[in-house]
């Protein structure tokens, strides 16, 4: 039997996982400030680069003695210019348990053609075993895996005695958990994931170990401008003061500072993190208290606050083929954007079939908590049609 519509509608319905959504206190007007039509090495560009340099640092207490840079190609560009600037000098680890991370172990591999490779990969929804993992090689992971929906609990598996480096994407963990600075070498993240920024920016964090392997590491391989981080053997330091590599957004630099602002108005990481927390735990209630649905992630201590992703457990939907089953979430998430109540929450496309649903801290709880009874509406919608 059908189920009536449900009177209260999310007064956001944006639960995108990249971009997600912008803080709610966000309009046009927070762009009037921009540095349009001004060269970025003009004193006005340099001195907004550099801010979003150390306003990053600052809301996500990252050490002192850490570089962190604005380069080109969102996380994607953070990370291979890392693989290819770093790796070579040692055997490498490679951690994968979904699409992005697969897609680095497919670099690594097939491009850079690197021949001492231990690959260690789990199905989704889990995590592979990480005390395998050898830590005198470097070692690349993503700290939240954005298309399943499952993180390292914490950094506790990384030794601070490790001779190789550890490379991590975080791109969906940072601003939404708490990531371990002593056991990461090198962090990359994108400004339009969990602050709502806007897209093609990435950030490079490194730590004096990563700088050391930088300044004593030339690769076999030729290097593009675009990836060069050093120049006579030293670290080209303009990068991580405002001097980037090629030409930023004057415009999206002003919408990170916005968020950046903002993201300092909530208390900073600690803030935002209590928010996601928050935010995922009415999913987790949700789940619990019906039975047609349930995580992805199959240990509770690897579930996302950010990116959750979610299964038909439904018995019906179950016994059908992938296929079927596949039809069935997208039709799903098709109700729901037709009603104008939750976009984008398909599951990723590689990724099984079901839903994902972000609940970083730019989503506001009173949005998710008016989504969930559409959730069960949509599904004896959809359940009707079988």
């Amino acid at each position: 039997m059908t189920l009536p519509r449900p009177d209260i509608r999310p007064n956001n319905p944006q639960f995108s996982s990249g971009p997600c959504t912008k803080p709610t206190t966000w309009s046009l007007d927070a762009l009037n400030d921009a540095a349009l039509g001004r060269s970025h090495r003009a004193a006005i560009g340099k001195n907004k680069l550099l801010a979003a340099i150390e306003t990053t640092r600052e809301v996500l207490d990252i050490p002192a003695d850490y570089k962190v840079g604005i380069v080109p190609a969102s996380d994607t560009g953070a990370v291979e210019m890392a693989l290819w600037s770093l790796l070579g000098a040692r055997g490498v680890d490679m951690l994968s348990w979904e699409s992005f991370g697969a897609g680095w172990v497919s670099d690594v591999v097939k491009q850079l053609k690197l021949e001492n490779v231990n690959h260690h990969d789990a199905d989704y929804g889990k995590l592979p075993d990480l005390t395998k993992v050898n830590f005198d090689n470097d070692v690349v992971f993503t700290w939240n895996g954005t298309t399943s929906g499952v993180k390292v609990p914490n950094g506790d598996f990384i030794p601070a005695d490790r001779e190789g480096l550890t490379i991590c994407d975080a791109t969906s963990a940072a601003f939404a958990q708490e990531l371990a600075w002593d056991k990461l070498d090198v962090t990359t993240f994108s400004w339009q994931k969990v602050l709502g920024g806007e897209a093609a920016h990435g950030m490079l964090i490194l730590s004096p170990r990563a700088v050391e392997r930088l300044e004593s590491y030339t690769p076999a391989w030729p290097l593009p401008k675009i990836f060069r981080l050093t120049k006579g053997g030293k670290l080209i330091d303009g990068i991580f003061k405002g001097a980037t590599i090629n030409t930023p957004s004057m415009l999206a630099v002003e919408d990170y500072l916005f968020a950046l602002d903002w993201a300092k108005a909530q208390g900073n990481k600690d803030g935002l993190i209590a928010k996601a927390n928050a935010n995922m735990k009415v999913l987790a209630d949700f789940v619990a208290a019906n039975d047609w649905i349930d995580f992805l992630a199959e240990d509770a201590a690897t579930l996302s606050n950010t990116s959750v992703c979610l299964k038909i457990s439904d018995p019906r939907v179950v016994a059908l083929d992938a296929d079927a089953q596949a039809a069935f979430a997208k039709g799903l998430a098709k109700l729901l954007d037709d009603e104008g109540v939750a976009y984008d929450i398909g599951a990723y496309r590689d990724a099984p079939a079901g839903l994902r649903i972000w609940t970083g801290g730019t989503v506001e709880q009173a949005d998710l908590e008016a989504l969930t009874p559409w959730l069960n509406w949509a599904f004896e919608t959809q359940i009707a049609t079988l």
